[in-house]
């Protein structure tokens, strides 16, 4: 087999909202089509993939460097055994030339393409993503169900403590048990508000909720805010200052005894290790966000698996972020602690299939092959207007 062609676009998902450190006013996304030789009820098979939100579009760098690459690979050089594409192969072609460190919006570019190249061999193999990969690098029973969360509670114009908690009450009507909030857009006295407005809604239980900085706060500010919050028992203080200031982790640890979560944007095996050599996380409870689609994609995050593996991790340690129907096959398969949810956000490329249930905060994985795009209506018409 091989891919006959390349379609790459760019959607907006923009929003009024924002968080502690930024706006999504502008934020938008790449999306690709890899369409193969493959023919399955007379129409070629098609692999789709996308980079997750949060980061903006990559197709620059995919247009003169990761997709030509690939589209100039010998094909067979692109095979594995079976005579199907090996992602691991495609991977290796894609960062050709391409120099180590400087993982940025690189690692965005050849995330999408792999999320592509995924879901074309589970496609071709007649199975979905979450069977596949359980099949060829899990222990072939993936969970039938994920732990999801829903994220939200951003800052917007004119958002009051009420409407705060109409969101979070959605949230819970749909599903959910545990949800996040925003935090750090606002002084200490504002948060502390509005988190004690969340926990009313969640009868008073804290460790329902998880709340996020987004790598906003100095060190000063991380302490002070983590002494405010400890007695609510929160489920999780989320990358509470930059990513890669790992010694200001380290010293939250030391002084916050509940969980801390980070990872989201840490792009690479080498950044997500050093998280774990100096940032003095624990393993016994707190929690890894790297995110699939971000970081080189699925071959990568294997990588970072098998890294934390030697470290002494638990898989069920790591929750990724995005909120995105890839990361739910791959919590899955390699028995993650369970993946983000965004209820209504990112539109339409956020969130699981059209007909997915959330039921007491776990979500059942389907049948359709590949990731399953085809399951979420507006959201596959736009990628089929990639090839069509």
């Amino acid at each position: 087999m091989k891919i006959v062609s390349a379609h790459e676009g760019t959607i907006p998902i923009s929003s009024s909202m924002s968080n502690a450190f930024i706006d999504f006013s502008t934020m938008d996304c790449s999306i690709l089509a890899l369409v193969s030789d493959v023919v399955v009820d007379g129409k070629p098979v098609v692999g789709y993939g996308f980079n997750s939100n949060g980061r903006y579009s990559a197709g620059d760098i995919l247009r003169r460097r990761i997709l030509p690459r690939l589209m100039g690979a010998p094909a067979d050089t692109l095979l594995a055994d079976d005579g199907q594409i090996s992602p691991e192969k495609a991977w290796d072609a894609m960062m050709r030339n391409e120099k180590p460190g400087g993982h940025g919006e690189r690692s965005v570019a050849v995330g999408v393409v792999d999320m592509a190249i995924h879901d074309l061999v589970s496609k071709i193999a007649g199975v979905p993503l979450h069977r596949w990969l359980s099949d060829e690098h899990g222990d072939g029973a993936p969970d039938e169900s994920v732990f999801v969360y829903a994220a939200g509670g951003y800052y917007a114009p004119g958002k009051s403590l009420v409407d705060l908690q109409d969101e979070m009450r959605r949230f819970l009507d749909a599903g959910y048990d545990v949800v996040k909030m925003k935090i750090g857009g606002a002084d200490l006295t504002e948060d502390l508000r509005r988190i004690e407005a969340v926990i009313e809604v969640l009868d008073g239980d804290g460790s329902r909720l998880a709340v996020d900085v987004n790598g906003r706060f100095d060190l000063e500010t991380a302490l002070a805010y983590g002494k405010a919050i400890e007695p609510y028992g929160l489920f999780w203080y989320e990358e509470v200052g930059d990513p890669l200031d790992y010694r200001l982790n380290a010293t939250l640890s030391e002084h916050y005894r509940n969980p801390i979560a980070t990872g989201e944007n840490l792009f690479s095996l080498q950044d997500a290790r050093n998280l774990i050599r100096y940032g003095s996380m624990r393993a016994d409870r707190d929690y890894l966000q790297f995110d699939p689609a971000l970081s080189y994609g699925l071959t990568e995050y294997r990588r970072i698996q098998d890294m934390l593996a030697q470290h002494g991790w638990s898989s069920r340690r790591c929750i990724p972020h995005g909120g995105h129907q890839f990361s739910l096959h791959i919590a899955a398969a390699l028995k993650l602690g369970g993946n983000e949810s965004y209820p209504g956000e990112f539109q339409p490329t956020g969130g699981f299939a059209d007909d997915a249930v959330v039921e007491n905060s776990r979500v059942a994985l389907d049948d359709r092959p590949g990731i399953g795009f085809e399951g979420k209506a507006d959201f596959h018409r736009v990628l089929r207007e990639l090839h069509a």
